[in-house]
C-alpha cells in the first residue's frame, strides 16, 4: 500500500516538492489548506505522515508549528531542506507586459517585493496559497493575472513562466520536518540529530547551565527557539535542535537535562539532513 502523506497546500506547492524528494512519487497526497488540518489528518489516521515547514532562512521560525508538534504529541522522524525558487507564471501566450495583477501567499509576495518595483502597474494581491492560485488561473482561464509559485506548479497546471527566480534574496531555503504520531525507531548508529523541548525556572543562569551540559556532552546546538507558556505568564519553553557524533552523547545529555529542567521532552530523533 502507498503511504498517505499530508502536505500543507496542494499539488505544485513547496510541501509537495518536499514530499516528492523525501518519499519519491510513490505516495498518495493528502492536501491540507492549513497546518491544523494537516495535524488532524494524522490524529484521525487518514494520513500516515506529514510534511511541515518549520523555519525559513529569511523569515525565521514558523512559531505555531513548534506548538503544534508539542501539544499534539507528534514525533519528528526526519527533516528536509528545500531551496525556494519563486517563479512568476500565467496562462500561455501571455508575457509580463500583459500582467495586471499578481496573486500568491503573503510570504511569497513579501520575498519577491523588490522585483515588482520595476513593474508599478502590477497590483499585488494576497491569496491563500502559491500552487492553489496557479491552479485557479488555469481552471478559470484568468487572463492578465499571474501567480508566484514553484516551477512544478507551472508544469502541473500548464502555465507559462514569464519570469524566473524573482525572489529578492537568491539564497532562500526552508527546513521541513517529517512528522507522525508514533516515533520511527532508527538504529542508534544512524541517529545524529534530535529535537527537544524543556522549561527552565527563573533562577539566574538556569538556561546557561542547561546549555553548558549540552556542550559538555559534545552536543552541537543548531537551533534554539523560545515560546511563552500561555498558562504561566513570563515563563518560557525552549525548543532546541542538537547534532552529535555518537548517540551515547545524546543519551547522557537526556539523563542530565531530565533532572535539570522541567517538562523535558524529546520531540524526535532522526538523521541530520545537512550532512
Amino acid at each position: 500500500m502507498k503511504l498517505k502523506i499530508a502536505i500543507q497546500g496542494i499539488k505544485g506547492s513547496n510541501h509537495h516538492q518536499v514530499a516528492r524528494e523525501y518519499f519519491d512519487d510513490n505516495v498518495d497526497l493528502v492536501e491540507c489548506m492549513s497546518f491544523d488540518f494537516l495535524v488532524d489528518q494524522l490524529l484521525q489516521k487518514t494520513a500516515d505522515m506529514g510534511v511541515m515547514a518549520i523555519e525559513n532562512s529569511i523569515a525565521g521560525s514558523i512559531i505555531p508549528n513548534y506548538a503544534l508538534v508539542y501539544h499534539k504529541d507528534l514525533h519528528i522522524i526526519g527533516e528536509h531542506y528545500l531551496n525556494i525558487h519563486h517563479h512568476l507564471m500565467a496562462l500561455k501566450g501571455q508575457e509580463i507586459a500583459d500582467i495586471e495583477e499578481v496573486r500568491s501567499h503573503p510570504m511569497a509576495l513579501l520575498q519577491c517585493k523588490e522585483f515588482f518595483g520595476d513593474y508599478p502597474h502590477i497590483k499585488m494581491v494576497e491569496d491563500v496559497d502559491t500552487a492553489e492560485t496557479a491552479k485557479r488561473i488555469q481552471e478559470q482561464q484568468l487572463r492578465h493575472i499571474a501567480a508566484i509559485a514553484p516551477e512544478v506548479a507551472a508544469d502541473l497546471y500548464d502555465l507559462n513562466i514569464v519570469a524566473r527566480d524573482i525572489q529578492t534574496i537568491q539564497n532562500n531555503a526552508t527546513r521541513f520536518i517529517i512528522v507522525k504520531t508514533k516515533n520511527k525507531v532508527l538504529p542508534k548508529e544512524e541517529i545524529n540529530k534530535a529535537s527537544v523541548r524543556f522549561v527552565t525556572d527563573h533562577k539566574r543562569g538556569s538556561l546557561a547551565a542547561v546549555l553548558n551540559v549540552m556542550s559538555d556532552c559534545n552536543l552541537n546546538l543548531t537551533k534554539i527557539q523560545s515560546l511563552p507558556i500561555i498558562e504561566t505568564p513570563w515563563k518560557y519553553a525552549f525548543f532546541v535542535d542538537v547534532t552529535f557524533d555518537g548517540y551515547d552523547c545524546f543519551d547522557k545529555a537526556k539523563s542530565l537535562l531530565n533532572i535539570m529542567s522541567e517538562d523535558f521532552k524529546v520531540l524526535g530523533e532522526y538523521k541530520n539532513a545537512r550532512i
